[in-house]
């Protein structure tokens, strides 16, 4: 078994693959749109669905925001340099909502950003997050 997908309900489509795409760096894997149930889709990641996880950004048409509730934390991604990559973002236009130093209580580095819909990613140091692993 492996984790295939992801997914997050979105209020604007293009504004969220706009940001996982050209602020995070993702590529547009495919779209679908279902007029009967009045959605649409897009698949966003780094590599083919085939082997890497990926992000499934939901738009229920009509639906601009959402409720994100309490249990939803984020989803992380490793970056080579976090600080490097929030500077990055931030030129991108994307919102830094921490910025990269230490987690609470250990040394790994790291960094959150927020996507349009205000969903949290974390940035975890490459060769930290490998260490943490056992890698």
């Amino acid at each position: 078994m492996r984790i295939l997908h992801t997914m997050i309900r979105v209020g604007d489509l293009q504004r969220s693959i706009n940001f996982y795409t050209q602020i995070l760096g993702m590529k547009l894997l495919r779209t679908s749109e279902n007029p009967e149930y009045q959605y649409s889709l897009a698949f966003v990641g780094y590599d083919d669905e085939a082997h890497s996880s990926v992000i499934e950004l939901t738009y229920n048409w009509g639906t601009e925001q959402y409720d994100h509730g309490n249990a939803f934390g984020h989803i992380a991604l490793g970056v080579n340099n976090v600080a490097e990559t929030c500077q990055n973002i931030k030129l991108a236009g994307g919102n830094v909502t921490r910025e990269a130093g230490p987690v609470k209580g250990g040394t790994t580095v790291i960094a959150f950003v927020e996507d349009p819909d205000g969903y949290k990613i974390e940035l975890i140091q490459n060769n930290q997050a490998n260490q943490a692993l056992g890698n």
